[in-house]
């Protein structure tokens, strides 16, 4: 590919596939990664890519039937934000609600608790193979997949990319790449430059239902704090909207409020938030987002109908039982 010129999808495609069966020269590879962040990945380029490292990934065996209701919850990372793991406790509580979910994820980067982190100090064993990662979405509607276990054409891309002082396309591929062959997706981005590129990558790439979030306060979440901006994807549509917390009927939080610690502290205030003891900006920050995944999942008609059934698993003890049955579950594979 030339420095500074935009390609295609099936340019895109070719080079990519070049990239993952190492036939690319790694001083080649490293100027068209620069080139590209430079002057901003293409939505074609996204998901070229994207299409192309699920060619190359280790996939989760699947009936088509549960692989059609798979959602992911995941964000790009890199808000520096110190909350607490929201998205890994949201899928806790879809899986409560009957939906499917495979959190494909990683230890800390960017944070002091990566979801893996924060799963494995609940109780859950991470390390299954693929066979048991099936197993889990199948009895508990849940499973966590290691991104390192999947992708192992990565291997001949890590090197390039530590050459490099600042981020590249790899740092927002992983939510695309989802190993169990999840098209729904509640995605949070940052910075919001990439919600409407990765928006309509995602469209690109046949997503049924996706919605894509930022918060004007520097998330890759839906924000307590105030108005968070979308875009969903829809049946080959693509809608922006603003999402107010404020308009659902939940309060209000300062940014401190959703505050975590290492992955200990985080697993507390998932339990907390179950067993009911955390009342305030940390179990509402889990209802707004747990909404929108239910509304792009289907459960949900809209956010209001999504709040409401949050809380309710919740409160009922749904998500506590969920989690133990996880916790079980995991164990016994």
């Amino acid at each position: 590919m030339r420095k500074g010129a935009r390609v295609n999808y099936q340019e895109a495609r070719h080079w990519f596939d070049l990239l993952f069966q190492n036939r690319i020269d790694e001083d080649e590879a490293r100027l068209v990664l620069i080139d590209m962040h430079n002057r901003g990945e293409s939505e074609e380029e996204l998901a070229a890519a994207a299409s192309v490292m699920r060619e190359h990934s280790i996939k989760v065996p699947l009936e088509k039937v549960l692989r059609d209701r798979v959602i992911d919850v995941v964000g790009t990372g890199g808000d520096k934000s110190g909350s607490f793991n929201i998205s890994s406790t949201v899928a806790l509580v879809l899986a409560s609600l009957d939906c499917v979910v495979a959190k494909h994820g990683n230890r800390a980067i960017t944070s002091n608790s990566g979801s893996a982190d924060m799963l494995e100090a609940l109780g859950i064993n991470l390390n299954l193979d693929n066979t048991h990662q099936a197993v889990m979405l199948e009895e508990c509607g849940f499973t966590f997949m290691f991104a390192i276990n999947h992708h192992p054409a990565m291997r001949h891309i890590m090197p390039i990319r530590r050459s490099i002082d600042h981020g590249t396309i790899f740092n927002i591929l992983g939510p695309l790449t989802n190993p169990a062959g999840a098209t729904k997706y509640l995605l949070g981005v940052y910075p919001q430059s990439f919600l409407t590129p990765i928006a309509k990558a995602l469209s690109l790439l046949k997503s049924p239902s996706s919605l894509v979030v930022s918060s004007r306060d520097g998330m890759d979440e839906l924000s307590i704090s105030g108005v968070s901006d979308g875009v969903r994807v829809l049946g080959g549509n693509i809608e922006s909207l603003e999402i107010d917390p404020e308009a659902l009927g939940l309060k209000r939080y300062p940014f401190e409020a959703i505050k975590g610690g290492d992955a200990t502290q985080n697993a507390a205030i998932t339990r907390a938030i179950f067993e009911g003891e955390e009342q305030g900006g940390k179990k509402e920050i889990i209802l707004l987002n747990t909404a929108a995944a239910l509304w792009v999942e289907g459960s949900a008609r809209d956010l209001k109908e999504g709040v409401a059934m949050a809380k309710m698993a919740i409160e009922s003890g749904r998500a506590k039982e969920k989690l133990a049955q996880i916790i079980s579950v995991s164990n016994s594979l």
